[in-house]
């Protein structure tokens, strides 16, 4: 994923924080706010240290980030969000495909997929 279509700021993660919207389902908390005349998505992504050592958090890191690849080829998100995602305690005995699956229904809960779905 491009450092493009990353929010890595403390300022941007603070303001999606309070000023977003939130929801959530057991693996995952997904804040999202809208930010007008922006080319497409950003992600930030959160994975507490109670997930486990560096290389397991990197490694979920690494799965949901490749969720949101596919789900930008598939054009499947709306391009104006600045979304946060955190990751909670059963994704870490999760492979890719229930993180995908999971994400794609928290992501479609909270309105954030395009109409086609």
């Amino acid at each position: 994923m491009k450092k493009a279509y990353r929010v890595k700021s403390e300022a941007d993660f603070q303001k999606v924080f309070h000023q977003g919207q939130s929801m959530a389902n057991r693996q995952f908390v997904v804040y999202h706010l809208p930010k007008e005349g922006q080319a497409h998505f950003r992600v930030g992504i959160s994975v507490g240290k109670k997930l486990g050592n560096a290389v397991m958090r990197n490694a979920i890191k690494r799965k949901i980030r490749h969720c949101f690849i596919e789900f930008d080829q598939e054009d499947k998100i709306k391009p104006d969000l600045d979304f946060i995602v955190i990751a909670r305690q059963p994704v870490s005995t999760m492979d890719y495909h229930e993180i995908k699956k999971s994400l794609l229904h928290v992501l479609n809960r909270s309105n954030i997929l395009t109409s086609d779905e």
